[in-house]
């Protein structure tokens, strides 16, 4: 067997990384879909032929675990003698696919060499329609998985490089805007195909044992750095726990808890105690579960150090089955990100005590989805969903982050001129919440207020929000971040609330839709923030004199 230096190793995984990178862009330079092209929620990452992750593009964390089960799925039903080259495998299921929700759909690839099957090239991209009885496959009000979209379990999509005509109109059948979907799901196919190529490259210059051997490596390495990480938090036991808002179907107040022991170069993190899986979509499989706690621990421990499968071994997570972090069949799953962000954020207060320099406060802890659809002047039907940022929390040397997704959900906000352009929509507003970052040393973020209308139509409109009750706390003397809220703006001046997960409303003709996202707490005591920086708050008109007196007693 041959041996590789350390420097051989390192050149492998940054060979393969940019494969994935390149896959990732390839898709994002592709895709019909606005969330994918402009938003780019969408993700890449090759495995080796155990189903181990090698490398994962730069992209969304919570799409780690959603491709970790995949590979292990697909090799348990077909065997590795059934799956030959030219093959491709489509999934998107969280219960039999192993994923995370029904609109985050996976597509494999073998990569053989000389009739072995050395590797897998996958990607997974967010389909802004899955089916299922709501637009965007994401709106509140439903109870079970069946109601959500099309389940896909792991199937052959592409035979002998040829895309499964059959297979491929039954999906397209059961989703809305099909001709989108379809350039989305080329896309996905010719992402996985360019990794074939990139890889058949690569193979050029490493033989089929060096590329084994050096894959172990690249995933031992982190693994060692891992523990090695580990072992430097205090050893100790830490809990923490806090609420999401509701279901959307009359749960209210759903516990999330952690109790995290950490000893020498390992760390258990138990979820004991958080609340039993909801009638509504928050509920978490244990994949989106297990992605949130690693991306926790990465940024903790290791925030410098590459993804992939050495993450797991010193890593041990218990979760009730059953619960919203662990729910069991059919479970409705689709706003399971609202969910992971609370699980990141009870992990890094529990933590704080541990690590104060390292975690931050909470932030905005959701994943703001706005789903618009309807028949628009031209006569044709649309649908748009994107997902809205928020403020990031306030850290031990930094104020946090204006109107960003955070954590898991590592996407972009869509700007005004894409959503224009493509949709009948109009954004009357797109500006941050004033006063919504929580006061302290280091303030927290601010939320984000977008307002939209439809032009010339009624339009259907649904909704995802969370923190519009709890607001994302502050850290050691720091103060809440503001709260969410969803409403409805006529044109005559009057305002209606709305619940914070609104299901499929008619919006008519003169009236908008505005949603502000939750802001961030802040860290340390607003006492101690600097007189540089108050002025440069109350410059920026991005908190009022009112607030400035409350929270810090200054006045300009």
């Amino acid at each position: 067997m041959p041996k590789l230096t350390p420097i051989e190793v390192e050149l492998l995984r940054n060979s393969l990384t940019s494969i994935c990178d390149e896959m990732f862009l390839a898709i994002m330079k592709s895709a019909y879909s606005t969330n994918i092209k402009e938003r780019h929620d969408h993700s890449a990452a090759i495995f080796d032929a155990q189903g181990r992750v090698v490398v994962q593009g730069e992209s969304l964390p919570l799409h780690l675990a959603s491709m970790l089960g995949l590979v292990e799925v697909v090799l348990d039903r077909y065997g590795v003698e059934e799956i030959n080259p030219g093959d491709m495998f489509l999934s998107n299921d969280p219960f039999v696919g192993r994923g995370s929700h029904l609109p985050d759909v996976a597509i494999l690839a073998p990569i053989f060499r000389d009739g072995e099957l050395i590797l897998f090239v996958s990607n997974i991209a967010h389909h802004s329609d899955i089916g299922g009885m709501a637009p965007g496959s994401m709106a509140g009000g439903m109870t079970e998985i069946y109601q959500e979209g099309l389940r896909i379990p792991p199937i052959r999509i592409v035979q002998e490089d040829k895309i499964l005509q059959d297979v491929f109109d039954l999906v397209l059948l059961n989703v809305r805007v099909p001709s989108e979907r379809r350039g989305d799901y080329m896309a996905q196919i010719a992402a996985n195909r360019l990794g074939n190529r990139r890889l058949k490259e690569l193979f050029k210059k490493w033989s089929k044992e060096q590329i084994k051997l050096g894959c172990s490596a690249i995933i031992d390495a982190v693994t060692r750095r891992m523990r090695s990480s580990i072992a430097e938090l205090p050893d100790g036991e830490y809990a923490f726990e806090d609420v999401l808002d509701d279901d959307g179907m009359g749960t209210e107040n759903i516990p999330v808890v952690v109790k995290i022991k950490k000893q020498g170069e390992e760390i258990w993190l138990d979820f004991q105690g958080s609340g039993p899986q909801v009638r509504g979509n928050m509920n978490n499989s244990f994949a989106g579960l297990q992605a949130s706690v690693l991306f926790a621990l990465k940024v903790l421990v290791d925030p410098d150090g590459p993804t992939n499968h050495g993450m797991l071994e010193p890593v041990h997570i218990k979760a009730p089955e059953g619960s919203v972090v662990n729910a069991s069949f059919p479970a409705a799953t689709a706003a399971r990100a609202q969910t992971c962000q609370r699980i990141i954020d009870v992990i890094l207060g529990a933590l704080a005590e541990a690590v104060p320099d390292r975690v931050i406060a909470a932030c905005n802890g959701a994943n703001g989805v706005a789903t618009f659809s309807g028949i628009g002047p031209d006569g044709k039907y649309y649908l748009y969903m994107e997902t809205i940022g928020g403020g990031a929390g306030g850290r031990s040397y930094k104020d946090g982050s204006d109107g960003i997704q955070v954590h898991v959900t590592n996407t972009s906000n869509l700007p005004v001129e894409a959503l224009e352009n493509e949709y009948p929509l109009l954004v009357d507003r797109y500006e941050l919440v004033e006063g919504s970052g929580g006061a302290g040393k280091w303030r927290g973020g601010l939320g984000l207020r977008r307002v939209y209308r439809g032009i010339d139509h009624t339009l259907t409109f649904s909704g995802q929000g969370e923190r519009g009750v709890k607001a994302p706390w502050g850290l050691f003397g720091g103060e809440s971040g503001g709260t969410a809220s969803i409403s409805l703006h006529s044109d005559d001046g009057n305002k209606q609330p709305l619940p914070i997960k609104p299901a499929s409303l008619e919006v008519k003709p003169g009236v908008a839709v505005c949603i502000e996202t939750a802001g961030a707490g802040g860290y340390g005591p607003p006492a101690e923030r600097d007189i540089e920086s108050l002025e440069d708050d109350t410059k920026s008109g991005k908190f009022s004199a009112e607030f400035m007196r409350k929270f810090y007693n200054y006045e300009n």
